[in-house]
Formats: C-alpha cells, structure tokens, sequence
C-alpha cells in the first residue's frame, strides 16, 4: 500500500473527500501541520511537488508522484484502487459526480468566502438551488440503482469514488449543519440512506470519529463558517 501524505488544513470540508476515499481503501495517509501546508502552497510552481494553488495535495511518499486538486486526487486514487466503474462513459459520470460535489461546497462557501451570507441570499439559495443540487444528486444515483434500501450511485458492487463523494458532500454538510438533513430527506431520500449506510461502515464510522475529535463541529473554517451557521440557524428558526 503507498505511503500517503496529505496536505490539508485541519477541517474537514475538501480534505475530507481524500480523507474517505483513503479510509475506504484501507489507506490513511500522514497528515504534517498547517506550517507544512503553507510551506508547499506558498513555494514557486516550479518547486512544488505539483503546481497548485491551493490544497488538497496528496503525495506518495514512496514514489514522489503528487496530485493537487479534489476530483483528481479522487480520479487517481479510483485508478489506483479499483475505485472506478467500468467503461469510459461510466467512469466519466462517476468523475461526474465528485465534480458536483466540489461545485456543491464551492457555493455553499460562496467560492471560499469571496462574500459572506446574508438572510436573504440564503434562503434564496436554501429553497431553490440547494434542492436542485440534492434532487441531481438523487436522479444520478436512481440511474445508477441507487435505492432507498441498497444500491450504490454508479450501479457498482461496493462503494466508488462516486459514493464516497456524494456521503463527504451530503453527510458532513448535514452532519455540521443539522438544519440542513430534512432539506436532503425531502429532495433526495435515496442519497439521505446512502451517507447513513456509509457512515455505518466500520472505516467511516472510525473516521467521523477521529474526525470530531482532531476538528470539534468545524466545517469549512473562518469568517465564512460564522456567516454560514449564523445565516442557517436563522434561516431554519423563521421556518419554525
């Protein structure tokens, strides 16, 4: 099994789409500190391990090969571990999907707090995009045989890349902003069951574990989290 590091901050959000797909495969990877984050974010491109811009980076540490960016991390680690459906199309919608993952806790941060939350655009955002998000999530899993009771959004025989993403997007989400799981039950049902079925099994279960305790209810972090829950509690009480 390859030797993993992981740079990412110390939060859940983007980490922890590479976080679960490592756990599902039996793989945890080392994890230095914010200081080595900034280090590797902050050198010239032409000295980092991959040119990025930001993190997540995960590095083998056998080989030195490094990729940056979360749907690729995804992409390399469903090639490496038997992750990915078969066939092109197949795998192409499965990639798909952890892309609408990303694009999901982009806005629900508005692009990483480039403008806070306010009531009004929340709720905008709650009633009409935030449904349509979980109701594209809830129609690709039915096309894949996901269900109520089984299934997996790929019509694969075990978790994918596919799962793993659409439980870190929907569960953490929901999980950190309790608020927000009767939305997800309402609009898509199928994908509520999956990230309870995935975070009962035993690697999941472990790392939201390990996960409140290094984190505490920590999401996304900074100013953006503090006008993401302000907005969202308000939001959810002048519902009733």
């Amino acid at each position: 099994m390859p030797d993993y590091v992981l740079y990412y901050w110390p939060l859940p959000f983007r980490g922890q789409f590479v976080r679960a797909a490592l756990a599902e495969i039996g793989a945890p990877a080392r994890e230095p500190g914010p200081e080595a984050v900034s280090e590797r974010m902050g050198a010239r491109p032409a000295d980092q391990d991959m040119p990025h811009m930001g993190p997540p980076l995960l590095v083998d540490g056998e080989t030195g090969e490094a990729v940056s960016q979360m749907p690729a991390i995804l992409l390399w680690l469903g090639l490496r571990h038997d992750l990915l459906p078969e066939g092109t199309h197949a795998t192409a919608a499965a990639l798909k999907v952890v892309a609408d993952s990303n694009d999901v806790i982009d806005e629900i941060t508005r692009q990483g707090g480039m403008k806070m939350w306010d009531d009004a655009d929340w709720a905008a955002f709650a009633e009409e995009r935030l449904p349509r998000w979980m109701a594209i999530f809830e129609a690709t899993g039915a096309r894949g045989g996901l269900t109520g009771e089984g299934g997996w959004m790929s019509g694969t025989g075990g978790p994918g890349v596919a799962d793993i993403a659409t439980f870190v997007c929907w569960h953490t989400m929901t999980d950190r902003l309790p608020e927000l799981r009767p939305l997800l039950e309402r609009h898509a049902p199928k994908v509520a069951a999956l990230c309870d079925r995935m975070a009962a099994r035993p690697a999941q279960a472990d790392l939201i574990e390990a996960t409140r305790q290094r984190f505490g209810n920590g999401y996304c972090g900074g100013q953006i989290e503090k006008s993401l829950r302000g907005a969202v509690t308000r939001w959810a009480a002048a519902k009733g």
